[in-house]
């Protein structure tokens, strides 16, 4: 039978003692913990144990006995720490001893109270304590109940290790009677601004949850649920993305512990993402008021406004000509053409008379970059849509103009096939229809037929303007949602600290020499970038067309409304 004994590295060079940890009969596994160094009372020793195996209910035991013969080169020492075996009485005993400077290690087992003693196939693994423990591949806490289904995994070593922490408590420089080496053995590791940061942050996430529950109220209040301000508030993007950063700030600010892995890395990139948001948003906001930049943005900003407007009328000019050398119909062209070069004349008296109080506007627009990058953003792509708003008409009265004659003209299209549409049914029945039905069905689809080219180049222009907006917004929804579901902390940990994102373990074979144990290293294989941005990547609202290239293009031929950028929140996980 194959033995297979997990010792960790930080160890190796420890003075010689006792092993210290657990046994794992299920899969005939001993994990070493800890090294208990001489001298030492076995009474004190089997009190230490049981104290840690009540507070941490792992069945800590001694395991056997350590010897560096680098550091001991007394020949007595062997026999004593093989004496020991009868003090604790551990079935097998293990004895691993170092052969001075040599990479060649010795391990073997004792049964004295077996009467039959078989010889075992050792395997004697090293594993970084200290990446095993903060690794999180051992089972979550709120499966406790199944530890015991779980032994024969490999889940099991970790486990140990990760329940052990109060045995990794003690340090060499504590004044106790038992001496250990462990990955912490020359102190907790720590920060001071860690820990002043955690005792700080308690009062400070108690007033933040005070005010977020006031805004939380405010926002629940029915004055936000009246026709004008519920209509602003679904439709504008920074309604949006204040509403996603207040559910952000709930998260970070709940004074509730974090069950699993998951929802402590959620809580660790929510924060992350909300500095580096601040950051560049504070960045931004003090490029904006250096050299009076918002004075001269605001003063280019009626000229951009008037040349827009110049471009759309020199468009309509030429689309009530003859575009491409194409006959329109003239009546309806001229008709179409001044309907909305009027609008474009109202537009511009708007903009000019909202011109004196454009650099107050920025200049206020500019504070809401303290909220963070992501809020300015938003509040541009609501500004460009405020600005194409004359766009936005333009391309719903052409839908609408459009989408009405190629309804009419499906349905005259039934009438010559004797079909109509049955509207209870959902479906197409036949129909008979007398001399003048067919007469008047016959003009009729005969008129909208030769106006349906001039009305669909209307509709073609204003359609493929309103997508050059909606792309625009696109782009910019798309750097927000990158700036708000990005796993920066995650990928930092994965830059810097892999083994935090372990996907499994390896082993690699450092000696297989006969008659010498078979020594592997067990390594931790980290998650690679694209399955820590798949797996802790912040759930947040979708900026992406809902529908498939089919759907889209068939709502563009049928003319009827697109709205490509919806902002839909997404569950939370």
């Amino acid at each position: 039978m194959v033995l297979k004994v997990f010792f960790p590295s930080c160890c190796s060079s420890a003075d010689s003692g006792i092993l210290i940890g657990r046994w794992i009969s299920e899969q005939n596994s001993a994990v070493v913990l800890a090294v208990v160094h001489f001298p030492f009372i076995p009474v004190q020793v089997k009190q230490y144990l049981g104290e840690v195996q009540r507070v941490t209910k792992v069945s800590v035991s001694v395991l056997g006995s350590w010897s560096n013969s680098k550091q001991e080169k007394e020949e007595s020492l062997s026999e004593f720490l093989e004496d020991l075996g009868t003090i604790f009485c551990h079935e097998p005993w293990i004895q691993i001893s170092k052969e001075g400077d040599s990479q060649f290690w010795s391990c073997s087992t004792l049964q004295k109270h077996s009467k039959n003693p078989q010889e075992e196939e050792i395997i004697l693994v090293y594993y970084d304590q200290r990446k095993v423990m903060l690794s999180h591949l051992h089972p979550p806490l709120d499966t406790a109940g199944h530890r015991a289904e779980d032994g024969s995994k490999l889940s099991a070593i970790f486990d140990t290790v990760a329940r052990s922490r109060v045995l990794f408590m003690t340090d060499r420089y504590d004044e106790g009677p038992i001496k250990l080496t462990h990955w912490q053995s020359d102190g907790v590791e720590a920060s001071i601004i860690v820990e002043l940061m955690k005792q700080a942050s308690v009062p400070a996430c108690m007033l933040l949850t005070f005010m977020l529950s006031l805004v939380s109220a405010i926002c629940r209040s029915r004055v936000l649920k009246f026709w004008p301000l519920s209509f602003l508030w679904s439709k504008l993007s920074t309604c949006e993305q204040l509403g996603h950063r207040l559910q952000h700030l709930q998260v970070i600010s709940s004074n509730k512990k974090a069950q699993n892995q998951t929802q402590l890395m959620r809580k660790a990139n929510i924060f992350v993402s909300l500095l580096i948001d601040a950051a560049l948003g504070i960045l931004l906001m003090s490029w904006l008021y250096r050299k009076n930049r918002i004075g001269h943005l605001a003063d280019t900003l009626i000229p951009v406004a008037d040349h827009v407007a110049e471009e759309l009328q020199d468009l309509l000019q030429w689309l009530m000509g003859a575009p491409a050398g194409l006959k329109m119909n003239r009546a309806l062209d001229q008709v179409l053409g001044r309907f909305f070069l009027y609008h474009i004349h109202l537009w511009i008296s708007y903009i000019h008379l909202l011109s004196p109080f454009i650099e107050m506007i920025l200049w206020y627009v500019g504070l809401s970059a303290c909220l963070g990058l992501t809020m300015a953003l938003c509040i541009l792509s609501d500004i460009i849509a405020l600005l194409t708003f004359h766009i936005y008409c333009f391309y719903v009265y052409g839908a609408r103009l459009y989408c009405l004659k190629i309804y009419g003209l499906s349905s005259l299209w039934r009438l010559f096939r004797g079909k109509k549409w049955n509207v209870l049914r959902q479906r197409v029945d036949s129909c008979s229809y007398d001399l003048d039905q067919l007469f008047i069905g016959t003009l009729l689809f005969t008129i909208l037929l030769f106006l349906l080219p001039t009305t669909a180049l209307y509709y073609l222009v204003f359609t493929l303007l309103r997508l050059l907006v909606v792309i625009v917004q696109g782009l910019i929804h798309l750097l927000v949602d990158l700036i708000d579901s990005l796993p920066l902390y995650s990928l930092i940990l994965r830059l810097c600290r892999s083994y935090r994102l372990a996907a499994g373990v390896k082993f690699r074979v450092l000696e297989q020499q006969d008659g010498k144990p078979l020594r592997l290293l067990m390594q931790i294989n980290p998650l690679s970038y694209g399955g820590v941005v798949q797996t802790y990547r912040l759930p947040t609202y979708s900026c992406y067309p809902k529908d498939s290239w089919t759907s889209l293009c068939k709502k563009l031929f049928l003319g009827e409304l697109i709205y490509p950028w919806k902002h839909k929140g997404e569950k939370q996980n």
